[in-house]
């Protein structure tokens, strides 16, 4: 159909019902009429017709047409009934006030003879049925409406019937935007069981959650519990899980306390949502105590951790923030972001090398820097087999440069991020990385400016890890990989990683290894079956699982401290020190200028040179 023939078929639309809105309206006044006199003659129509019966045929007419001219200035025949307000409602009512006023006078200056309670009469029953019929468009849209998408509806069951659960279920009831229908309710209160939330039942507990979906033939599960602890959410989602129904979660607590809380905002279940982590807490004072007003230089600052670091660096009011990063795209992208966040902070964005020393040191001297966090580096353990020398030039000596920088130029403190994989590595990022911890240990015995390192497991959603490459492959209908059927990692988010980072930075004193604490490991397996169920499919069955066996220099599980290291806690308790080993650092200095040699050249017996200086790296062995 063409614009101009659709646009022909509108107007008719609305020639048509402007018609039909005044033949209702003419209809309205002789029925409306006929029923005052009928009233006010106590029920007998032919009393009433014999004594006003010619004034009223007389003056029916001229009521109709005025009901009609009042009601073309207050848009009553343009009006869009199905969407109708008080607005209209009211302008209907000053239209029928309008003529029962005009009525009343010709009564009083007995231009008509009708009873002088007839305009009251008269008002009150065209007001009546004016928005019958107005509103009863409205009500018989809504009905067709519902008929025509109530089986297409997701039968959905609701957990939590608190404030937070009646405002969702009000919002599924009678938002037209909703494609649930509530079907049943579900809370732990005993009290609450076989009462009703908005005409719906509350059936049971969390124990009764699978015999419930099946029951009522739930597709869809809405966790409405905001204010649940950690624990409990985690196990009543676990629990959810095994029903095979999709699971969702409305927002958070302070944004129902904002009034923030739609279905729209209602979001898919995340896998952080079944890790069940209690949240990280840190002293903002502190952290803001040592970053306010200072220059502070993030290497690696475009990367995963280095551009959250620049995100809360930059809340702490820094004097100056100088992002450095190899890669352009991510530099670029985290400027933008902060400068749309905080168009007052000092930002500098630099495009450089951690490699190039003459680089390193410009950057130094123009900007002196006060407070570095080192997150340049090769992070990908397959990546780095295939080519050691590139992960020893990058990550060894990236962080070499960067330190070296960092002492002669009086920096306050250097924080490395490190790795668990640092810890009795298996493949070459991970002794890459020890040896950089060991660069820190060496260097703070040799220079007022605090070394430290932070070393901590995965993080969920950074580039290149595990949950990206699940939610790819489970689009694209799978399989999923998994390396081992046994394998396990430590997850934590990046926001709360690098939160305890910061926090690290304030113990900072003397070449300590900061030790976060990542919670209970999790096996792979578990949580790429968590991410197919958490999608809608069931594994095995709609979305293989395939095991393709432990790359090289993988481990089945990480550690987060060598045994010989020790441990001492902090103020905070996720976050604690390892006891630093005892370094010979002139050793350790003539093995890092064989080491760069060795790798300039492209050595191929570079793990050879790096086991010497590592002892507790161990050549990868695969399991199958």
């Amino acid at each position: 159909m063409s614009d101009l023939e659709s646009s022909r078929q509108d107007r008719m639309k609305r020639i048509v019902r402007m018609i039909g809105l005044i033949i209702a309206d003419i209809l309205t006044v002789v029925l409306s009429s006929l029923l005052a006199g009928w009233i006010r003659q106590d029920f007998n129509i032919d009393v009433y017709l014999s004594d006003y019966g010619p004034d009223l045929l007389k003056t029916v007419p001229f009521f109709a047409l005025g009901l009609i001219l009042i009601s073309i200035p207050l848009n009553l025949y343009k009006s869009l009934w199905e969407y109708a307000s008080i607005d209209e409602l009211l302008h209907v009512c000053y239209a029928v006030v309008t003529l029962c006023a005009i009525q009343m006078i010709l009564i009083l200056t007995n231009a008509i003879h009708l009873p002088k309670s007839f305009p009251i009469l008269f008002g009150l029953l065209t007001i009546l049925f004016s928005l019958t019929i107005r509103y009863s468009y409205r009500v018989i849209r809504d009905y067709r409406k519902k008929k025509n998408y109530r089986s297409e509806r997701k039968r959905t069951m609701l957990i939590g019937a608190g404030n937070a659960g009646m405002l969702v279920l009000r919002e599924f009831q009678t938002s037209e935007y909703s494609q649930n229908q509530v079907v049943c309710i579900v809370d732990d209160d005993v009290q609450k069981r076989g009462s009703y939330l908005r005409n719906v039942k509350i059936c049971g507990g969390r124990k009764d959650i699978v015999r419930l979906a099946e029951e009522y033939r739930v597709s869809e599960i809405i966790f409405a519990i905001p204010a649940a602890k950690t624990k409990d959410r985690k196990e009543i989602l676990k629990i959810c899980q095994s029903t095979g129904c999709r699971l969702k979660i409305m927002p958070g607590i302070f944004q129902l306390a904002n009034g923030e809380v739609s279905i729209q905002k209602i979001r898919e279940v995340d896998i952080m949502d079944l890790l069940g982590r209690e949240s990280v807490e840190v002293d903002l004072g502190q952290i803001a105590g040592y970053l306010s007003g200072k220059t502070v230089l993030v290497t690696g600052g475009g990367g995963s951790i280095g551009s959250e670091l620049c995100r809360q660096i930059a809340q702490h009011n820094p004097a100056k923030l100088i992002i450095f990063d190899i890669y352009e795209n991510n530099a670029y992208e985290i400027q933008q972001e902060l400068k749309r966040a905080y168009p007052d902070l000092n930002l500098i964005t630099l495009i450089g090398s951690v490699r190039d020393t003459d680089r390193v040191q410009q950057v130094f001297d123009t900007y002196r820097p006060q407070i570095i966090f080192h997150a340049a580096a090769h992070k990908h353990v397959p990546l780095m087999e295939e080519s050691p020398n590139e992960a020893i030039k990058n990550n060894v000596f990236g962080t070499y440069h960067v330190a070296k920088a960092a002492a002669v130029y009086n920096a306050e403190t250097f924080v490395l991020i490190s790795t668990d994989k640092a810890v009795n590595p298996t493949n070459i990022m991970g002794a890459s990385k020890r040896i950089c911890e060991m660069i820190v240990q060496m260097m703070a015995n040799a220079s007022s400016t605090k070394f430290v390192a932070v070393r901590f497991g995965n993080v969920l959603g950074s580039n290149g890890s595990v949950i990206p490459l699940f939610k790819k492959q489970i689009a694209e209908g799978g399989p999923v990989t998994v390396t081992h059927p046994d394998i396990i990692r430590f997850f934590m988010t990046i926001p709360e990683a690098v939160s305890l980072v910061l926090q690290a930075g304030v113990y900072a004193n003397r070449g300590e290894i900061f030790v976060l604490d990542m919670g209970e490991p999790v096996k792979i397996d578990d949580l790429a079956r968590n991410l197919i169920r958490l999608s809608g499919f069931e594994p095995d069955v709609d979305i293989e699982v395939k095991y393709t066996g432990l790359r090289p220099g993988e481990k089945l599980y990480e550690e987060m401290l060598m045994n010989e290291e020790g441990l001492r806690s902090t103020a905070n308790n996720l976050i604690h020190i390892g006891k630093p080993l005892d370094i010979n650092d002139i050793e350790l200095a003539q093995q890092l200028v064989q080491l760069e040699k060795a790798c300039e050249e492209n050595d191929d017996h570079i793990r050879d040179m790096v086991e010497k200086i590592v002892p507790t790296y161990h050549r990868p062995v695969t399991v199958n």
